[in-house]
């Protein structure tokens, strides 16, 4: 793979989680297909995992997507809240 070094760019997105915020888990794995990689971080909070992934993604040197996961319990209270919802047009 000429001009990609795969573990330059992820020590350099660890470094700059480090800068940023402390991830709990940090981990980085190569898949086949559409993406041809994947990060997996949990990060203490939102907002420090959007820094770092602001900060990836304005260097220009990756195409990022970035998907919140919640937990179990964190769904769990998501049940628990009520909404009101109504669909356009009822």
């Amino acid at each position: 793979m000429s001009g990609c070094c795969p573990a330059e760019g992820l020590d350099a997105a660890g470094r700059s989680a480090d800068s940023t915020a402390t991830f709990y888990h940090f981990v980085f794995y190569f898949a086949f297909g559409d993406t041809d990689a994947f990060v997996i971080a949990e990060a203490p909070d939102n907002i420090s995992a959007a820094a770092v992934a602001l900060a990836v993604g304005a260097s220009g040197a990756v195409h990022a997507k970035t998907t919140v996961l919640l937990t179990p319990e964190e769904m769990d209270q998501a049940t628990k809240k009520t909404v009101s919802y109504s669909p356009p047009g009822r």
